[in-house]
């Protein structure tokens, strides 16, 4: 009787199959985990899920959502567009101002050296609008900007932008005097929380350093306009003054009582506001 030598035909095939059967396991595993969703790690350091795209779109009715809105995040809602220490006076939303109804507040850098104020993304959404005009000749630039769960944020009077946006608004019509008109940003940019929007605010021949801030609640109107004296004065611009809401009570507790402790930016309406209470 004498020992064999290396392996028989049945053997070798038996090898050559077990190692083709590994290797499509293999595959199919890394395949698998490539198609896992991709996780975006935003400029403030949450972890979420790359957004798909924008559910919510713009109709004669006002702002819809195509399908049932994500949940909104935990209060607080967001986080300051912008260094709250320097800030030196707060503009309310839902007053009078300069002879016009503003749905939106904003914020005041009255003891700023320049204009260079950061601008940055309270909360993750899509560009959906935006626009770019002159006042007193220098350029200023709109954003709107969507949240899936059917949060929209303003932000006017940037007057200088990062190279991405500025790209996109190189596209949009060439800016004219007093023309603050936006229009639809197709498609759509989607921006993380802590994106810059903008690098400097205001104007600078009157050393006026300021920028204008609103958000909006499209899954719910306010309670000033279920009244139909509020309704039928904001006819024109119901889109953002019935849906406009007090964004000092969507930052976080110190955040807002810091503000709340600033003088009002506008000495006429001081810190009256249809939304904001206390």
């Amino acid at each position: 009787m004498h020992k064999r030598n290396g392996f028989s035909l049945v053997e070798g095939v038996v090898i050559i199959t077990l190692i083709g059967v590994v290797g499509m396991l293999a595959w199919y595993g890394l395949r698998g985990k490539s198609q896992q969703p991709v996780k975006q790690v935003s400029k403030t350091g949450e972890q979420s899920s790359a957004p798909k795209k924008l559910i919510w779109q713009q109709t004669q009715a006002g702002w819809q959502s195509t399908q049932t809105p994500s949940a909104c995040p935990a209060q607080p809602m967001m986080q300051p567009p912008t260094d709250l220490g320097a800030v030196t006076a707060v503009l309310y939303p839902g007053q009078t101002r300069g002879g016009n109804y503003k749905p939106h507040g904003g914020f005041r850098f009255d003891t700023a050296k320049d204009n260079a104020v950061k601008v940055a993304a309270p909360i993750d959404g899509y560009i959906v609008r935006g626009g770019q005009y002159l006042s007193s000749g220098e350029i200023q630039y709109t954003f709107d900007v969507m949240n899936n769960c059917g949060i929209l944020y303003r932000v006017g009077h940037i007057r200088s932008l990062p190279s991405d946006l500025a790209q996109l608004a190189a596209t949009w019509p060439a800016a004219t005097e007093g023309d603050s008109r936006t229009q639809s940003v197709s498609p759509t940019r989607f921006v993380t929380a802590g994106t810059t929007l903008g690098t400097s605010v205001g104007i600078i021949a009157s050393k006026n350093v300021f920028f204008d801030w609103g958000v909006y609640d499209y899954r719910q109107t306010n309670q000033a306009s279920s009244s139909p004296a509020y309704q039928q004065a904001h006819q024109a611009d119901k889109e953002l003054s019935s849906q406009a809401v007090c964004w000092l009570d969507w930052l976080p507790a110190k955040d807002s009582a810091l503000l709340r402790s600033l003088p009002a930016g506008d000495p006429t309406s001081g810190k009256t506001s249809d939304y904001c209470t206390g």
